[in-house]
């Protein structure tokens, strides 16, 4: 007997993993035009610089109504990811992949603190519920102290999740024979206003990389002033996801540089002179000064 369900969902997982694999978000747009039919138009298309829209509603973990205006509140950058929780592969692999990262010891921030995360759930059909217990799962995963109210996973209804998905670019289809959904892995950087800053890869970003977007879509409002430094000598790589450095300004830098050591080392030379200087004048003015007192 044929049962269209289970014959679906074997073709469509195997497909769906090594497409989404493929897609990335390195470059401008990567949706998928060729292949099964619940494929086609799933994939990310970038959108940098735009501003989400901060009049959408959705409601927390805990079930408490927000709009994403609280979200983005001018203080932090947010990582934002789209998902869902009962995602059977690829939202599962993401979200495990980016605990990972904060976690690094690369990684010296705390979500909560320097920065947010934010997961939104794709599912109008999800619930609070669901949503914290997901969240409750990947925050002790996590596992840094004080960081569980850093990372919020948010649950809205169909009008509002396919605005904010619109917004950024995340475009992804309900499959009716599976009850799933197929979609992209995407990693959305985003200032602390809500504009969009950078995509990144949604698996296998190094802790290095996201820090650095982080510093850059904060406008340097976070990070050292060493972070600040070497993002000024280094630009993203699309190619490549991660950043990469610029050898005009790593010229500039080192001239700079080569300036300021040149100046310390001759300071003790100018100082002396100086010192000389002053030394000899005073000498000077007493001789003249006793010539000048001498009868004639």
């Amino acid at each position: 007997m044929f049962c269209p369900t289970r014959s679906i969902r074997r073709l469509i997982r195997p497909l769906l993993v090594l497409a989404l694999l493929s897609v990335g978000v390195r470059g401008e747009a990567k949706i998928i035009t060729d292949g099964p039919e619940e494929m086609i138009g799933v994939g990310v298309e970038e959108k940098v610089g735009t501003q989400i829209p901060l009049d959408l509603k959705f409601r927390d973990q805990n079930g408490l109504p927000l709009t994403l205006g609280k979200v983005f509140d001018g203080e932090r950058p947010v990582l934002l990811t789209l998902n869902y929780s009962n995602c059977p592969m690829l939202c599962g692999r993401q979200l495990n992949d980016l605990v990972a990262v904060l976690s690094d010891e690369e990684m010296k921030w705390n979500a909560g603190d320097q920065f947010e995360v934010v997961s939104v759930s794709i599912d109008p059909n999800e619930q609070p519920q669901r949503a914290k217990l997901t969240h409750q799962r990947y925050t002790n995963q996590y596992g840094r102290p004080g960081t569980s109210d850093g990372w919020s996973f948010l649950v809205g209804d169909g009008k509002n999740i396919e605005a904010l998905a619109d917004t950024v670019g995340f475009r992804y289809k309900y499959i009716p024979d599976t009850g799933e959904y197929a979609h992209a892995a995407a990693l959305i950087v985003v200032t602390p206003d809500g504009v969009v800053s950078r995509y990144l890869d949604g698996l296998g970003n190094d802790p290095q990389t996201v820090r650095m977007s982080l510093v850059e879509a904060s406008e340097g409002k976070v990070g050292s002033a060493l972070d600040r430094v070497w993002l000024t000598c280094f630009v993203y790589d699309h190619t490549k996801g991660r950043y990469a450095p610029q050898a005009v300004r790593i010229m500039q830098l080192g001239g700079g540089v080569t300036v300021v050591i040149l100046g310390l080392a001759l300071m003790p030379y100018w100082l002396m002179r100086r010192h000389r200087h002053a030394s000899v004048e005073p000498a000077i003015s007493n001789h003249e000064d006793s010539e000048d007192a001498t009868p004639q």
